[in-house]
């Protein structure tokens, strides 16, 4: 027999239905308003001929009305398929495609991206819509149900469409609570894109536990800060970059006593961040987690971030972590392939049977990621596999050489990819973002410095701006092909 849930809203406005939900600049809306709201969305979306088990694509800015459409949906029954609202035409174009979707919902302003390639839009949200009616057909879930569907980063290749069960987001949502604690008092602050799983778990944690969010629209340094001090934020999720940029913004300033903790994730923070942080008495909590694990699937306990510092900590409650290499489970301190097995993994990839048996083994998860646990079981993430530069036979890591960048006063931004070369095979060659110029000379003995001569970079980019997708990530591709459209003209 399926293990049955409630539906996660229904019930949070009959346990707290006055405590508050969602705050904006604008806007306050208790749990017992939303739930109104999202009754009125049900049955105007149902008058559109939306059902259960359809796939129904949102296409959708971080907003109240986007929270209360995927509300809807999961009461309908509906698989929400979040797009990435910075995807070209053509790449929306090919998703909603490859997810058959049966309709799709849409901002106003975002409408013209789905026109132009041929995709009628089925539901356009603006202030001009008017909900009376309200639905009492709310639906519970099943814990194999599934809830969601988002499309990898896609830093390869066509994306693969990740299956996210409410089962995957229940068991997600309850050990992140095991592993953080839980306070009456919890606001999180929600800045990272809610079509993300960073941000879509802040959503379905907030109903589950009873707390509120802080919601805003994009991110933005001094807004963040500004909403740590004045909104009496506890938590807030974010990756490197956010970080980096939320310390400059808040120069000698420090966080309120209120606030616990700093959530970071989206790959390796490098150490000297991480050090900083720790003068400047910043709780952060190092996690590693992916869109197939439904957001975290480790985090560090705050009492290891002075032994374990640069870990991403041990496994939640219910989940399990080893490292293999060549088959067999590795030592301690070896490197190898870091495999996840947990209630919060993905069932697969839609319509992707090949890639789901090449990932998913007895329960267990290919991650892609290399890593390896220490002799006390704390795992250290590395590097992706598919990023490893072999140079001379020696493994490189670009996040290793990216730390040593990123703790140079002027370096902002970093990012190093593997070039081929006739002698090596493979050397380094980094990508900087800094405040002011800096010399390629002056880089190369910094890291001179630091690391082993075969990690010092062959050659050093200075750039504007470094390619990242939605959620902050690289876009090692995207360098790859400047450099290689740097080599073919030369040719």
């Amino acid at each position: 027999m399926e293990q049955y849930i409630p539906n996660w809203l229904k019930q949070r406005a009959e346990l707290t239905p006055m405590r508050l939900a969602i705050k904006t600049k604008t806007r306050e809306i208790t749990y017992e308003q939303l739930y109104e709201k999202v009754q009125q969305r049900v049955n105007y979306f149902s008058t559109k001929n939306i059902k259960k088990g359809q796939h129904v694509a949102v296409l959708m800015k971080n907003s109240i009305e986007m929270i209360e459409t995927l509300h809807a949906l999961f009461a309908i029954g509906a698989i929400a398929v979040l797009l990435n609202t910075r995807l070209s035409k053509q790449e929306l174009a090919w998703q909603i495609s490859d997810v058959e979707a049966t309709h799709i919902i849409c901002h106003e302003e975002l409408e013209p991206k789905l026109i132009e390639v041929g995709k009628e839009v089925t539901i356009v949200i603006n202030e001009k819509i008017t909900l009376h009616e309200k639905s009492n057909a709310i639906h519970g879930y099943t814990f194999d149900q599934v809830a969601t569907i988002m499309y990898t980063s896609g830093t390869t290749g066509n994306p693969k469409g990740v299956m996210q069960t409410f089962g995957n987001h229940w068991s997600s949502a309850i050990g992140s609570a095991l592993n953080l604690g839980l306070q009456m008092n919890d606001r999180w602050l929600l800045a990272v894109p809610l079509f993300h799983i960073s941000g879509l778990s802040i959503l379905i944690r907030s109903v589950i536990y009873g707390t509120s969010i802080v919601l805003h629209e994009r991110f933005d340094a001094k807004s963040m800060n500004e909403a740590i001090v004045k909104e009496e934020v506890t938590i807030v999720s974010v990756v490197t970059t956010m970080l980096q940029q939320m310390l400059e913004d808040l120069g000698s300033k420090q966080y309120p006593a209120s606030f616990r903790c700093m959530l970071a994730g989206g790959g390796p923070v490098p150490k000297p961040l991480l050090v900083e942080c720790l003068h400047r008495q910043i709780p952060v909590y190092q996690t590693y987690g992916m869109t197939e694990t439904a957001s975290q699937i480790a985090t560090l306990a705050p009492e290891y971030c002075l032994e374990k510092l640069g870990s991403a900590g041990k496994p939640l409650f219910s989940c399990d972590i080893k490292v293999e290499k060549d088959g067999r489970e590795c030592s301690s301190n070896e490197e190898g392939e870091i495999l996840v097995k947990g209630p919060n993994v993905t069932k697969g990839y839609w319509k992707r049977h090949d890639a789901t048996a090449d990932s998913l083994s007895n329960g267990w998860f290919h991650t892609g990621d290399i890593g390896f646990k220490d002799e006390d079981g704390f795992l250290f993430v590395l590097d992706r596999r598919s990023d490893l530069i072999i140079s001379g036979g020696e493994n490189v890591y670009p996040a290793e050489i990216e730390a040593v960048l990123l703790s140079h006063p002027l370096v902002i931004d970093a990012g190093v990819i593997g070039v081929k070369d006739l002698k090596w095979g493979e050397v380094p060659h980094a990508f900087i973002v800094s405040k002011e110029q800096v010399s390629k000379e002056e880089m190369l003995d910094f890291c001179t410095n630091s690391l082993a001569s075969y990690k010092v970079p062959k050659e050093i980019t200075s750039m504007d701006e470094l390619p990242r997708n939605s959620s902050n990530k690289l876009l090692r591709r995207l360098l790859k092909e400047m450099i290689k459209d740097k080599t073919d003209d030369k040719n």
